[in-house]
Protein backbone atom coordinates (compact mmCIF):
# COMPACT_ATOMS: atom_id res chain seq x y z
CA UNK A 1 0.00 0.00 0.00
CA UNK A 2 1.79 3.13 -1.37
CA UNK A 3 0.40 5.99 1.26
CA UNK A 4 1.18 9.11 0.28
CA UNK A 5 1.54 10.74 3.72
CA UNK A 6 3.37 13.50 2.64
CA UNK A 7 1.14 15.54 0.61
CA UNK A 8 -0.49 17.73 2.94
CA UNK A 9 3.36 18.14 4.54
CA UNK A 10 2.00 17.36 7.32
CA UNK A 11 2.94 13.42 7.38
CA UNK A 12 -0.55 12.38 8.37
CA UNK A 13 -3.80 11.07 6.17
CA UNK A 14 -7.71 11.21 7.04
CA UNK A 15 -8.79 7.60 8.39
CA UNK A 16 -11.96 7.30 7.83
CA UNK A 17 -13.33 4.39 10.37
CA UNK A 18 -16.60 2.38 9.21
CA UNK A 19 -18.28 -0.06 11.22
CA UNK A 20 -17.73 -3.87 9.01
CA UNK A 21 -20.71 -4.88 9.43
CA UNK A 22 -23.22 -1.82 9.41
CA UNK A 23 -21.15 -0.07 6.99
CA UNK A 24 -22.04 3.27 9.51
CA UNK A 25 -19.10 5.94 9.47
CA UNK A 26 -18.07 5.92 13.18
CA UNK A 27 -15.45 8.71 13.06
CA UNK A 28 -12.44 10.16 11.32
CA UNK A 29 -8.71 10.32 12.87
CA UNK A 30 -5.27 10.63 11.33
CA UNK A 31 -2.58 8.63 11.01
CA UNK A 32 0.50 8.92 10.69
CA UNK A 33 3.15 6.48 9.44
CA UNK A 34 4.20 4.92 12.46
CA UNK A 35 -0.11 4.93 13.59
CA UNK A 36 -0.35 2.84 10.40
CA UNK A 37 2.36 0.14 11.10
CA UNK A 38 1.37 -0.14 15.03
CA UNK A 39 -2.61 -0.19 13.46
CA UNK A 40 -1.34 -2.91 11.02
CA UNK A 41 0.72 -5.08 13.67
CA UNK A 42 -1.54 -4.97 16.62
CA UNK A 43 -5.06 -4.81 14.98
CA UNK A 44 -6.12 -2.15 17.33
CA UNK A 45 -6.99 0.88 14.94
CA UNK A 46 -3.93 3.79 16.03
CA UNK A 47 -4.08 7.17 15.28
CA UNK A 48 -1.69 10.49 15.61
CA UNK A 49 -3.35 12.63 17.75
CA UNK A 50 -3.45 16.42 16.61
CA UNK A 51 -3.85 17.64 20.27
CA UNK A 52 -2.31 15.43 22.50
CA UNK A 53 1.09 15.16 19.59
CA UNK A 54 1.60 11.35 20.24
CA UNK A 55 0.48 8.25 18.94
CA UNK A 56 -3.10 7.30 20.52
CA UNK A 57 -5.05 4.11 20.56
CA UNK A 58 -8.57 4.05 20.67
CA UNK A 59 -9.60 2.63 23.61
CA UNK A 60 -6.64 2.64 25.02
CA UNK A 61 -8.52 4.72 28.31
CA UNK A 62 -11.56 3.92 27.78
CA UNK A 63 -11.30 -0.33 27.17
CA UNK A 64 -13.61 0.94 24.10
CA UNK A 65 -11.44 -0.64 20.99
CA UNK A 66 -11.64 -0.48 17.41
CA UNK A 67 -10.86 -3.92 16.27
CA UNK A 68 -9.14 -3.83 12.68
CA UNK A 69 -11.02 -5.59 9.70
CA UNK A 70 -9.71 -4.18 6.67
CA UNK A 71 -7.99 -0.97 5.25
CA UNK A 72 -8.65 0.34 1.67
CA UNK A 73 -6.54 3.46 0.27
CA UNK A 74 -8.52 5.54 -1.96
CA UNK A 75 -7.46 6.91 -5.60
CA UNK A 76 -5.27 9.81 -4.64
CA UNK A 77 -3.39 7.72 -1.84
CA UNK A 78 -4.13 9.99 1.09
CA UNK A 79 -6.78 8.77 2.47
CA UNK A 80 -7.78 5.15 4.08
CA UNK A 81 -11.02 3.89 4.47
CA UNK A 82 -10.92 1.72 7.94
CA UNK A 83 -13.41 -0.99 8.19
CA UNK A 84 -13.25 -2.06 12.08
CA UNK A 85 -15.37 -4.30 14.56
CA UNK A 86 -15.69 -1.80 17.51
CA UNK A 87 -16.26 -2.64 21.25
CA UNK A 88 -18.27 -0.50 22.94
CA UNK A 89 -19.42 3.71 21.67
CA UNK A 90 -16.63 5.00 19.23
CA UNK A 91 -17.29 8.65 20.94
CA UNK A 92 -16.00 9.71 23.86
CA UNK A 93 -18.82 11.05 24.37
CA UNK A 94 -20.33 7.35 24.78
CA UNK A 95 -22.22 7.96 21.57
CA UNK A 96 -21.98 4.88 18.71
CA UNK A 97 -20.84 7.29 16.73
CA UNK A 98 -19.33 10.83 16.58
CA UNK A 99 -22.68 12.10 15.16
CA UNK A 100 -24.59 10.99 17.95
CA UNK A 101 -26.26 8.50 15.56
CA UNK A 102 -27.07 4.59 16.42
CA UNK A 103 -24.75 2.28 15.13
CA UNK A 104 -27.35 -0.16 13.99
CA UNK A 105 -27.84 -1.96 10.19
CA UNK A 106 -30.11 -0.24 7.68
CA UNK A 107 -31.32 -1.93 5.32
CA UNK A 108 -32.69 0.86 2.97
CA UNK A 109 -35.56 0.21 1.81
CA UNK A 110 -36.63 -2.50 3.46
CA UNK A 111 -36.32 -0.38 6.66
CA UNK A 112 -37.88 2.03 5.88
CA UNK A 113 -40.96 0.00 4.72
CA UNK A 114 -40.71 -2.14 8.17
CA UNK A 115 -41.11 1.53 9.91
CA UNK A 116 -44.57 2.28 7.50
CA UNK A 117 -45.63 -1.08 8.67
CA UNK A 118 -44.97 0.00 12.31
CA UNK A 119 -46.27 3.10 12.16
CA UNK A 120 -49.40 1.31 9.82
CA UNK A 121 -50.23 -0.86 13.02
CA UNK A 122 -49.42 1.74 16.21
CA UNK A 123 -52.26 4.08 14.05
CA UNK A 124 -54.88 1.26 13.14
CA UNK A 125 -57.85 3.00 15.16
CA UNK A 126 -56.88 6.31 12.91
CA UNK A 127 -56.03 4.48 9.47
CA UNK A 128 -57.37 2.28 7.68
CA UNK A 129 -55.12 0.22 5.47
CA UNK A 130 -54.21 -3.15 4.18
CA UNK A 131 -50.80 -3.67 6.92
CA UNK A 132 -54.09 -2.77 9.71
CA UNK A 133 -56.64 -4.85 8.89
CA UNK A 134 -54.34 -7.99 8.08
CA UNK A 135 -52.74 -7.23 12.17
CA UNK A 136 -56.53 -7.09 13.20
CA UNK A 137 -57.45 -10.64 12.28
CA UNK A 138 -54.91 -12.10 14.19
CA UNK A 139 -51.31 -13.77 13.68
CA UNK A 140 -52.61 -16.82 12.27
CA UNK A 141 -53.96 -14.90 9.40
CA UNK A 142 -50.72 -13.38 8.66
CA UNK A 143 -48.91 -16.46 9.12
CA UNK A 144 -51.31 -17.70 6.55
CA UNK A 145 -50.86 -15.03 3.76
CA UNK A 146 -46.57 -15.79 4.36
CA UNK A 147 -47.64 -19.33 3.23
CA UNK A 148 -49.53 -18.55 0.34
CA UNK A 149 -47.21 -16.07 -1.16
CA UNK A 150 -44.62 -18.29 -0.66
CA UNK A 151 -46.72 -20.87 -2.87
CA UNK A 152 -47.06 -18.51 -5.10
CA UNK A 153 -43.52 -17.63 -5.72
CA UNK A 154 -42.30 -20.90 -5.82
CA UNK A 155 -45.18 -21.77 -8.58
CA UNK A 156 -43.82 -18.69 -10.40
CA UNK A 157 -39.94 -19.45 -9.58
CA UNK A 158 -40.71 -22.83 -12.09
CA UNK A 159 -42.47 -20.34 -14.54
CA UNK A 160 -40.17 -18.46 -17.82
CA UNK A 161 -42.17 -15.31 -16.47
CA UNK A 162 -39.48 -13.24 -14.45
CA UNK A 163 -41.60 -10.33 -13.69
CA UNK A 164 -44.42 -12.56 -12.23
CA UNK A 165 -41.66 -14.16 -9.82
CA UNK A 166 -40.09 -10.86 -8.74
CA UNK A 167 -43.70 -9.59 -8.39
CA UNK A 168 -44.83 -12.76 -6.03
CA UNK A 169 -41.34 -12.69 -4.48
CA UNK A 170 -41.88 -8.99 -3.21
CA UNK A 171 -45.38 -9.89 -1.70
CA UNK A 172 -43.55 -12.63 0.29
CA UNK A 173 -40.77 -10.15 1.61
CA UNK A 174 -43.34 -7.87 2.26
CA UNK A 175 -45.68 -10.22 4.19
CA UNK A 176 -42.84 -12.07 5.56
CA UNK A 177 -41.80 -8.22 7.49
CA UNK A 178 -45.30 -8.22 8.67
CA UNK A 179 -45.29 -11.26 10.54
CA UNK A 180 -41.63 -10.95 11.76
CA UNK A 181 -43.50 -7.60 13.62
CA UNK A 182 -46.38 -9.92 14.81
CA UNK A 183 -43.90 -12.00 16.32
CA UNK A 184 -41.85 -9.20 17.66
CA UNK A 185 -38.94 -9.57 15.74
CA UNK A 186 -37.08 -7.21 13.11
CA UNK A 187 -34.81 -7.91 10.02
CA UNK A 188 -32.04 -7.21 12.69
CA UNK A 189 -32.73 -10.01 14.69
CA UNK A 190 -32.82 -12.10 11.65
CA UNK A 191 -29.22 -10.80 10.63
CA UNK A 192 -28.18 -11.66 14.27
CA UNK A 193 -29.39 -15.08 13.84
CA UNK A 194 -27.48 -15.48 10.36
CA UNK A 195 -24.25 -13.79 12.40
CA UNK A 196 -24.39 -16.52 14.49
CA UNK A 197 -24.63 -19.02 12.34
CA UNK A 198 -20.89 -17.96 10.47
CA UNK A 199 -19.43 -18.54 14.11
Amino acid sequence: MNIDFNKNNDGLVPAIIQDATTKNVLMLGYMNEEAFLKTNETKLVTFFSRTKKRLWTKGEESGNVLNLVAIKLDCDNDTLLISVNPKGPTCHTGTDTCWAEENNSNFGFLSTLENVITERVANKDTQKSYVASLFDKGINKIAQKVGEEAVETVIEAMDTNDELFLYESADLLFHYLMLLQAKGFTLKDIEAELIKRQK
